[in-house]
């Protein structure tokens, strides 16, 4: 059986649930400064449920974002927390810790057009502050190839893995959700040669279309997808909160975890869960692996 790589679940769900707080637009972000606590508390029970890898509460740490609440002056002070908290979180030396990087101004909104040689500036200043305290880098929820392109510019002097994850329109798994079509994004991949691709953040149902073309890149690939119904138009809006979200009722552990064991087959071998994918569903999702005869490493 395959060695698989068992990712962690939501983190920025999953902290703004515990603390209690109203969402704001500043998501995880806010309740990281507010209860920084509940950061490792989230780390280190991923890891006692089965996951062998922590991805830091950094998704949502941009200028970009924090100069509209007048914090950009908090952005290192921000990294350095998440980073922390994650570090002190592991269980023993072979759990990893992944950097993540989410997109600059804002979840699918490819139509954004973030510029590549601005982006990739920004990617590469949030690099350097993680650098030290990560074990590798995670790119996520890339919307388009625009977006993928400023990303990979940004990290593509890091000694450290990256692994690029891509969110696909949830009705149809070929193509990403600026429309263009998932295959085009081969040629960025040829040219930076990431570590990993991967599927997040889209419905479990549209990740087996991805993963096929996914597949034939030639790199370790996988997926790790979100609970929600869809992604609402008022999410799409200048600033959102989650509470714009509604999770799904069909798509608990056992339910999830069928979804994974069968891109597995497919060839996966990293897996793990995006926003609405909590403790309760990696857990469950280790148990099967192993029922299974894999290995989680």
């Amino acid at each position: 059986m395959a060695d698989i790589t068992l990712l962690d679940g939501s983190v920025g769900q999953e902290l703004v649930k515990r603390s209690g707080d109203s969402p704001t637009p500043l998501w995880s972000t806010k309740v990281m400064m507010d209860h920084p606590e509940l950061v490792q508390a989230v780390h280190a029970e991923y890891f006692r449920r089965g996951a062998t890898i922590a991805t830091t509460n950094t998704y949502a740490i941009h200028r970009s974002r924090l100069v509209r609440e007048g914090l950009e002056d908090q952005l290192e002070v921000l990294v350095e927390t998440a980073v922390s908290q994650a570090r002190a979180a592991r269980p023993d030396t072979h759990a990893r810790i992944a950097g993540a990087l989410g997109p600059l101004l804002a979840s699918y909104r490819p139509d954004l057009n973030p510029d590549p040689v601005d982006a990739a500036e920004k990617f590469a200043e949030l690099v350097g502050l993680m650098e030290g305290g990560v074990d590798l880098f995670l790119i996520e929820t890339v919307s388009s190839v625009l977006e993928a392109e400023g990303a990979m510019r940004g990290t593509a002097t890091s000694a450290k893995q990256v692994w690029l994850a891509l969110s696909v329109m949830d009705e149809d798994g070929t193509r990403l959700r600026s429309g263009e079509s998932l295959g085009d994004i081969a040629p960025l991949v040829e040219r930076y040669r990431p570590d990993a691709v991967l599927i997040n953040c889209s419905r479990p149902e549209a990740v087996p279309a991805a993963l096929q073309i996914l597949a034939g890149m030639g790199l370790p690939f996988g997926a790790y997808a979100n609970g929600f119904t869809h992604i609402s138009s008022g999410f799409l809006e200048d600033a959102p909160t989650v509470d714009s979200l509604d999770q799904r009722q069909d798509l608990g552990p056992d339910a999830y975890a069928e979804h994974v064991m069968a891109w597995i087959a497919q060839g996966a071998t990293i897996v793990g869960g995006c926003c609405e994918i909590g403790p309760d569903h990696i857990e469950v999702l280790s148990k099967k692996l192993r029922l299974a005869g894999h290995r989680i490493v």
